[in-house]
């Protein structure tokens, strides 16, 4: 019996979305172990160990590095072990597997169902969608989309759209545009959904249910954003429907292969509010796959507060799924928070002079319910993970690591600021001085810099966008995500907008915050799994790590700049076993 053949068994059981993809532990398999000692050979292995950083050959069996070095150190091992010396990838340069620290895969898994329409170019699985930098393209292209959709059940969807690029469009001007046809518009933040009468009819949406929403809702405009999603998403089952989740979530895992990922870390379980269901998801699409990752799997405090738990009932229900934890899949030490809005939406909270056009951003969760949080999971020797975009949300990030300090006082504590789109210079030497990691997004820059040099941020500010160069310099622990789909998985593009910090039109701007290549490198291999606390197990290719490692046709320290983010992936070496794109 296929997987999807039995998801579709539990089909008849859903009564919420995700319901009907809960499938039994038994579905979970352990990672092919392979008792032979397997020589790998390459033309450079990048250890990113300071002690030995260039090899040619490393060794592996049952999984983990055995050695590392070239075939003539590593000859008496051979010898000893008659160990196979496999060749296949002497041509290639060999890196540590590679290592993404903020995905959502069950954001691809959702939205890779629909074609993408964004201001950037997309190139996924399902394939290419070129990006609509005008409104009028925008509108364009739009059109044809529709044109080709043809399921009556289900509302015409497509991701990317944002007003700065393509103009306002609300609820009206989808109705005037496609009539009776639903269109909903996803935006490129994933934030917000903006639909049209067909199709908030179609899904049984109703203005009693918006405007039960305190904030996050706009029914004259057809928009919902923010915590008002969820009077939206559990009417939208269908993004839930076993075959279709099924392939979407296949779809993440061959970004994930395609960009030499051996590891991501979820940093949203149970973002649809069913966190359970989207663990067994989760660890059923893995467990079929036939090449190999691990994922690491992060609860979200916006999960416990829509279904009303206290900090110490969230905890209890962690340690619950915790249980559930594979040799793949895993409900590690680790818990988000959330504190202002979205960059892309322009919700994050930036401090004085804010919004230059007198927007403002907004608060996810107060101060009390993140202290609250906060502490019972810090208490409990978790990782404290906060999303924190804007400066004004950098501060308040600064002062709950204070109050944990004073309170509680930890000396590897780790907490780790999630996207980091804006930041002082003061504030990243406090960051620095208070032992924090920041997670960012370089992509920001990339996309977003130079729209936001406009009316929004100013042309100081904007171009300062993800201040790495700083952070860096201040020797604070960076990684660099992606925050699928927020930015393509591939860490290799990542390093590229942090080392180049080209704009979109292809402008290097505010170039003081450049990364090194070598700073940049680490942000996606030793630096990224310390901030997942897996430095241990992943990272560098040295004795006794896991056996994870993906194989470029060229080298990122030394390629040309303008070629970094276009070096072919040839594959990956997962658990000691081999394997080609």
């Amino acid at each position: 019996m296929t997987l999807i053949t039995k998801l579709r068994i539990l089909t008849p059981l859903i009564k919420r979305p995700l319901l009907g993809l809960t499938v039994c532990l038994a579905l979970a398999i352990a990672p092919a172990v392979n008792a032979q000692t397997v020589v790998y050979t390459a033309k450079l292995i990048r250890t990113m160990e300071p002690a030995l950083p260039e090899a040619t050959a490393v060794a592996v069996e049952d999984g983990k590095v055995l050695a590392v070095g070239d075939l003539q150190s590593l000859a008496p091992l051979i010898a000893s072990r008659g160990a196979r010396i496999d060749r296949q990838f002497e041509e290639y340069v060999m890196t540590p597997g590679l290592i993404d620290p903020h995905v959502h895969p069950t954001l691809p898994a959702v939205l890779t169902q629909f074609p993408f329409l964004a201001p950037d170019d997309w190139y996924l699985p399902t394939g290419d969608f070129p990006g609509a930098t005008t409104p009028e393209g925008y509108k364009s292209a739009l059109t044809n989309l529709v044109a080709d959709h043809d399921d009556p059940d289900v509302p015409f969807v497509a991701f990317g759209y944002h007003p700065l690029w393509h103009g306002e469009i609300w609820r009206d001007d989808l109705n005037e545009w496609f009539g009776d046809k639903p269109v909903m518009i996803w935006h490129r933040s994933f934030h917000e959904l903006i639909g049209n009468d067909a199709a908030w009819n179609l899904l049984g949406v109703t203005e009693k249910d918006a405007d039960a929403i305190h904030e996050g809702a706009n029914w004259k405009r057809g928009h919902f954003y923010e915590l008002g999603l969820r009077a939206v998403f559990h009417r939208m089952g269908f993004l839930f429907e076993p075959a279709r989740y099924m392939k979407g979530m296949q779809n993440f895992l061959s970004m994930m292969h395609e960009s030499g990922v051996t590891t991501a870390a979820d940093m949203g379980t149970g973002v649809f509010g069913n966190p359970v269901a989207e663990i067994q998801a989760v660890k059923a699409a893995v467990a079929s796959d036939p090449i190999g990752v691990r994922v690491l799997l992060t609860p979200i405090i916006t999960d416990f507060i829509t279904r009303q738990k206290t900090a110490e009932q969230a905890l209890a229900e962690v340690r619950e799924w915790q249980t559930m934890n594979d040799n793949q899949v895993t409900v590690g030490n680790h818990f988000k928070l959330m504190i202002d809005g979205a960059i892309f939406s322009g919700l994050s909270q930036m401090g004085a002079p804010g919004y230059l056009d007198g927007h403002m951003g907004v608060w996810m969760v107060d101060v009390p319910t993140l202290e609250a949080f906060a502490t019972t999971f810090w208490d409990a020797g978790f990782q404290i993970h906060a999303h924190s975009n804007g400066d004004a949300a950098t501060a308040r990030f600064i002062d709950l690591l204070e109050h944990l300090q004073r309170v509680s006082p930890r000396a590897d504590h780790r907490m780790t600021l999630e996207h980091f789109a804006y930041s002082t210079e003061d504030q990243n030497r406090k960051l620095a001085a208070l032992g924090a990691a920041v997670s960012a997004n370089p992509y920001y820059h990339y996309i977003l810099s130079e729209m936001y040099s406009g009316d929004w941020l100013g042309p100081d500010r904007g171009p300062q966008m993800v201040r790495l160069g700083s952070l860096e310099q201040k020797n604070v622990p960076v990684g660099l995500h992606s925050d699928s789909p927020m930015a393509p998985l591939s860490p290799l593009t990542l390093m590229w907008t942090a080392v180049a910090r080209e704009n979109i039109s292809g402008d290097k701007t505010g170039q003081a915050e450049v990364m090194t290549r070598e700073g940049a490198f680490k942000a996606i291999t030793i630096d990224a799994a310390w901030i997942l606390g897996l430095e241990d197990e992943i990272g560098s290719i040295r004795a006794g790590k896991a056996a994870d490692f993906t194989i470029l046709a060229d080298d990122p320290m030394t390629a040309p700049l303008e070629t970094l983010r276009q070096i072919e992936v040839i594959g990956t070496v997962f658990a000691g076993e081999a394997h080609r794109n």
